[in-house]
């Protein structure tokens, strides 16, 4: 790894928002799943969560366009599942659903803990999840068509939340944990190296300040080339 790209990774972990998410209900289609995954790299959503009875959630490499390896997905089963997992996380919890209380999104002070819930273009979100959940907010939209693709009216949330956070300097201190860090940055930085080290059961070495490892056995030994 270049000190150029150890850089680079550090700049997006610090930046990575890890109290701003996107819940998927019943999103199977890969492009929609892939599309959603990377406008939340793009933003900066550290993980993503799908409801989903099916045991795999699953982006197809072409698709995902190399988001899956650089946005988690954490499955849930069933929405109290979901929504009880964000709320001990401090998340508030809103719906992209029309409903009589549903506000605008610009409205919405994203600058707070959110998790935006959003679902499948046909059957969209379940009344479960919208009952359960915090609030409403709708895209306004004024032609004939009132719905956007599930992938559009996320990438147009997102953005929102984004402007807000930037506005507010929430890209500029790292709000991810220490170990988190240090954990992904090696992931990240050296992926070949990761199944060795797992396989032995080994921490993870340090890296200097340019990135490269700080090794206490020697090249040879097993290790293999980064």
């Amino acid at each position: 790894m270049t000190p150029e790209r150890f850089e680079k990774l550090k700049a997006i972990l610090t930046s990575r928002q890890m109290d701003l998410t996107v819940v998927m209900e019943n999103v199977h289609k890969p492009h929609n799943l892939a599309a959603v995954a990377r406008s939340c790299d793009a933003v900066g959503v550290f993980e993503t969560h799908a409801i989903s009875e099916m045991q795999d959630v699953v982006l197809r490499p072409r698709a995902a366009s190399g988001s899956r390896k650089w946005v988690g997905v954490r499955r849930h089963g069933s929405v109290d599942e979901a929504y009880g997992h964000l709320r001990s996380k401090g998340f508030r919890i809103l719906c992209a659903h029309f409903d009589e209380e549903a506000v605008d999104f610009r409205s919405v002070d994203f600058t707070q803990p959110t998790a935006l819930v959003v679902g499948a273009e046909l059957e969209g979100i379940t009344d479960e999840a919208v009952e359960k959940a915090d609030g409403s907010i709708i895209v306004p939209m004024l032609g004939m068509v009132q719905s956007l693709n599930v992938s559009v009216a996320t990438a147009l949330i997102l953005y929102e939340a984004q402007r807000q956070r930037q506005e507010k300097g929430m890209y500029d201190e790292r709000s991810m944990d220490d170990e988190t860090y240090r954990t992904l940055l090696f992931e990240w930085g050296y992926p070949r190296l990761v199944p060795y080290y797992k396989k032995q059961g080994k921490p993870y070495p340090d890296m200097d300040d340019e990135g490269y490892l700080v090794l206490e056995e020697p090249r040879g030994k097993g290790l293999p080339l980064p």
